[in-house]
């Protein structure tokens, strides 16, 4: 491996060897504290933009599983790892995950201190920062350190646009897409376990049609509406409200994905025209959740170094009881700012941030968290449930 260099905004420089594709990348640096789920960190379209840290030290020791992919493609900006493991042991294993770096073009870095700099985050906050790879890296690294504006200067923009070819699963143009032949007709993904509709528990005595507003939708989404029997159709960031209704959906979900939710300022308007109906029953996740927010009023501000993670705690505020989480985002709801007609469903334990909403008014509820992360845990996969029990109801 060559030598390979981390230079953060504040100048500070992490020196380690080189991962993936060799070259620079400029992106705002993070850390997630999965300890399985790579993967589908680094398939997640909610990632673009970031330099993605892993905390747990050894990485890659399950190899690369195109099954288990969120989208068709890698959309991080590079990434950190304290060890990358080179021999991968899994009957399911396709290959490494070097490799699979190499092949979506991913600058990445290996054997620093990942401790260190996580918690220099931590300290500081999320900052841009570099990854120089290569025979020159050295010197574009003292270049920088001398004139870090360019690094400062990175932005994440037009995010939601971005990421709109995500697809799922692999996808036809990707050398890891799935061999087999069976798909679901709307994205092409292709489930890896059997489809069931949970009619043993009584939630469904008929398939319920839900349109999936894709912000950057992780694929598991789609797989947890259609083992419940529901039909999903999936639309682009860019669809109206009137297109919505013109599908006749029996409920609406509201994806994740990528950036700072009070960007997309045309999307929340045609959220807003929809709520203004009060009769599409609603589920918002993650981003979803940030601009169902924002639609009814609410405001969003960026966290200092965000949540990202399978193992963030979040308390229910009417049960009580707490549930562990997966989490991936930089910006929260404003908790002391909700409307009258809305109720905090869920905070976190951690920070006291809000976690979900409950609008009295409308049938919609929305989670900041993943209820349907695979990598991670499976507490609040109930909310599924109540989204199908909300439909029948409406």
């Amino acid at each position: 491996m060559s030598d390979a260099y981390l230079i953060l905004a504040d100048g500070t420089v992490f020196k380690g060897k080189s991962i993936g594709e060799t070259g620079t990348t400029i992106g705002e640096t993070v850390f997630t504290t999965g300890m399985t789920g790579y993967l589908e960190t680094l398939t997640d379209p909610s990632y673009y933009g970031q330099i993605v840290t892993q905390t747990f030290p050894l990485i890659g020791n399950y190899g690369v599983i195109p099954e288990d992919f969120e989208s068709k493609k890698s959309w991080v900006r590079g990434y950190i790892v304290r060890e990358l493991c080179d021999d991968p042991s899994n009957f399911r294993s396709g290959g490494t995950l070097n490799d699979f770096l190499k092949t979506q073009g991913i600058v990445g870095i290996c054997g620093i201190d990942t401790r260190a700099l996580t918690k220099k985050l931590r300290e500081s906050g999320v900052m841009n920062g570099m990854i120089a790879s290569g025979e020159n890296a050295e010197n574009i690294v003292q270049e920088a350190a001398k004139n870090p504006g360019k690094i400062r200067e990175y932005m994440i923009t037009d995010a939601v646009k971005s990421v709109q070819s995500s697809g799922v699963n692999g996808g036809e143009d990707s050398p890891y897409a799935s061999s087999k032949e069976s798909a679901t007709p709307s994205t092409g993904a292709t489930p890896p376990y059997p489809q069931t509709n949970h009619t043993d528990s009584g939630l469904l005595t008929q398939s319920r049609k839900v349109v999936l507003f894709d912000f950057g939708a992780k694929a598991n989404i789609e797989r947890e509406l259609e083992k419940r029997g529901c039909q999903v159709t999936v639309v682009p960031c860019d669809t109206t409200a009137k297109q919505i209704f013109a599908l006749n959906p029996d409920g609406l979900m509201l994806s994740n994905g990528p950036g700072d939710p009070a960007e997309n300022t045309t999307i929340i308007e045609e959220i807003r025209k929809i709520c203004d109906t009060g009769k599409l029953p609603i589920f918002g996740i993650c981003l979803g959740h940030q601009m169902l927010a924002l639609a009814r009023g609410c405001k969003t501000s960026k966290l200092k170094y965000g949540h990202r993670g399978g193992n963030h705690p979040v308390k229910d505020t009417s049960s009580g009881r707490v549930y562990i989480t997966s989490q991936n985002h930089g910006y929260a709801v404003e908790s002391d700012m909700l409307p009258s007609f809305a109720t905090m469903s869920f905070f976190n334990v951690n920070d006291n941030t809000c976690e979900g909403i409950r609008y009295n008014d409308i049938p919609a509820f929305s989670v900041q968290f993943h209820p349907e992360a695979c990598g991670g845990p499976h507490d609040t996969n109930f909310l599924f449930d109540e989204f199908v029990e909300m439909m029948q109801k409406a």
